[in-house]
């Protein structure tokens, strides 16, 4: 089994850890009713996905 000949300094561990932030989520904007929402996925408000109505909503 590998294992690693010495320790990992802090300095090194922390480096790496740097990286792993939270991104906030890209959003576009609806082209039906101008709301944002997420790429590639049906609109929450009007329920339109590349001009088609896909879900009925109340509105």
């Amino acid at each position: 089994m590998a294992v690693p000949k010495r320790k990992k300094g802090r300095a090194k561990t922390n480096s790496r850890r740097a990286n792993h932030t939270i991104s906030a989520e890209n959003t576009q904007e609806c082209p039906q009713c101008h709301e944002a929402k997420l790429p590639h996925r049906v609109c929450g408000f009007c329920g339109y996905y590349k001009g088609k109505e896909i879900i009925e909503t109340e509105a």
